[in-house]
């Protein structure tokens, strides 16, 4: 399985490398620049909203699919057809539920034409999930991984052509944007869905009610699991729109949109780690074979990427920022330097969430493909209530910077308490060894950060350098450990 799992993640990370990383720095970064901070912080804010009511468009039906699925591969020719109408009925269900909370606090209708659209395209992207959930349960982690760039990949040919095609006269508009995703989403679930059906030999649309009510029964833990995890996750620049008046609201959603996006960036990466893990988790569990190998190799891949861009980041942000988001006509020179600054700082923060982030995609992931959905429920709803409340308090005096610690605060107490479950639950041996060697890496990263503001080279060169030495340090330490990998394919090819 750790074979299993390294091929596969290379593959994928490859991909993703390849096509994600122009996504966010070219056509996403564009558009945030071409359309200013106010009308991005506008779109947003609404796509933030949208994502609060997801779990009505899934109701944990991925997965407990994808767990399902990996753990009994003949189910999915009876599964698919009646969950599809179960699928299309919840997606009714999602538009309704969300432009009724959208009145209540008081859409207007520019806001209401693009939740309308931003709506749609969550549902395309849901379905996308769902039928990915049956490719990679069934262990087709190839096909998972072109699927898993696809949808980025024609949102840049069409939003380059928008942005640099000179195809018309107007300046870009956001609507473009909500348009070009519209348009990559149903795409992608076309070519989804067609690899299903193929291997689910689909017939026709089965509706069952039994069967049906048992499926959402059993995949209502893991319903409760998302709508939690997407109200701490999410709903930070929700409170900044609606909490502080007018357009100053918009403005901090934007200058928050600007950091969070490169954290969502990074999180593409992390995320990509669950995908693998959950089904090979759920299969290694049935099996009663140790996931302790697959956990520990893991969570050192991860936890040497988040703590360096951490590290990275709390020392060049204000460069990156600068970099990345250049100076707007509609703003003054006072008003982009004050919108660089609280970028930077949010942008310090929330890459500090990261690590926090990043520790959950392996030991979040291991709890739900064991079933312990009771326990990580209930750490979810400890990171809403923290996430509220810290967000309540900090964002009226701090703007922006208060939503990041927010965010931070959440997101930490999460990861903690997944941690200490998985070894309570899974009787993992306390490896004091490496527990120091992950205190000496953080350590270390972090000196090689602010020596490399010494260099006297430009800023980047001294970001490689950085990088580049804190690779070494973990090989050093092994938490890269590059004989272990050549051990895996060796004894597993064996």
């Amino acid at each position: 399985m750790q074979k299993k799992f390294l091929t596969n993640l290379g593959i994928l990370l490859f991909l993703n490398l390849l096509v994600k990383p122009f996504w966010v720095l070219g056509i996403d970064r564009s558009v945030q620049n071409a359309v200013g901070a106010e009308d991005f912080g506008f779109y947003f804010s609404i796509l933030n909203f949208s994502f609060l009511f997801n779990i009505l468009l899934d109701f944990g039906i991925t997965n407990f699919n994808n767990r399902n699925i990996a753990q009994n591969h003949q189910l999915l020719n009876k599964h698919f057809s009646s969950i599809l109408i179960l699928k299309l009925l919840l997606g009714i269900l999602y538009v309704a539920i969300t432009f009724i909370i959208g009145f209540i606090i008081g859409y207007d209708s520019k806001q209401f034409y693009i939740l309308g659209w931003v709506a749609f395209n969550q549902f395309l992207l849901s379905f996308i999930l769902y039928l990915r959930s049956n490719i990679s349960g069934l262990l087709m982690f190839k096909t998972d991984s072109v699927l898993s760039v696809l949808d980025r990949l024609l949102m840049i040919i069409f939003c380059s052509i928008l942005l640099w095609g000179n195809v018309t006269d107007k300046k870009f508009q956001i609507e473009w944007f909500v348009y070009a995703q519209t348009a990559a989403y149903g795409l992608t679930a076309m070519i989804a869905i067609t690899v299903v059906i193929r291997k689910a030999a689909f017939r026709r649309l089965n509706w069952n009610r039994p069967f049906l009510l048992m499926i959402l029964k059993k995949s209502f833990p893991f319903a409760l699991l998302v709508l939690l995890m997407a109200q701490y996750n999410r709903i930070d620049s929700v409170i900044i729109e609606r909490v502080l008046p007018g357009d100053l609201g918009k403005m901090q959603a934007g200058v928050y949109a600007q950091a969070f996006r490169l954290l969502d960036a990074a999180n593409m990466i992390a995320f990509l780690f669950s995908v693998l893990l959950l089904p090979l988790f759920s299969k290694m569990i049935k099996l009663h074979d140790s996931v302790e190998n697959l956990v520990r190799l893991s969570f050192s891949l991860l936890f040497t990427v988040s703590v360096t861009v951490a590290a990275a980041t709390w020392f060049y942000s204000s460069e990156m920022m600068e970099w990345l988001y250049p100076h707007h006509i509609t703003e003054t020179m006072d008003q982009y330097l004050l919108r660089l600054d609280q970028s930077a700082h949010v942008f310090r923060i929330l890459m500090f969430g990261f690590v926090a982030i990043s520790t959950t995609y392996v030991f979040g992931t291991l709890l739900t493909a064991n079933g312990s959905l009771k326990q990580l429920n209930i750490v979810a709803a400890t990171g809403v209530i923290i996430s509220l409340v810290v967000n309540l308090t900090l964002v009226p005096r701090f703007q922006a910077i208060g939503a990041a610690y927010a965010s931070l605060s959440a997101q930490s107490m999460t990861a903690l308490a997944q941690v200490i479950l998985a070894f309570a639950i899974f009787k993992f041996r306390k490896n004091y060894l490496f527990f120091l060697m992950l205190i000496l890496f953080v350590s270390g990263t972090f000196g090689l950060a602010y020596l490399s503001r010494t260099f006297g080279f430009d800023w980047k060169v001294n970001l490689l350098v950085m990088i580049m030495g804190s690779i070494i340090l973990a090989i050093v330490l092994r938490l890269l450990h590059i004989k272990e990998v050549i051990r895996i394919f060796k004894t597993e090819k064996a």
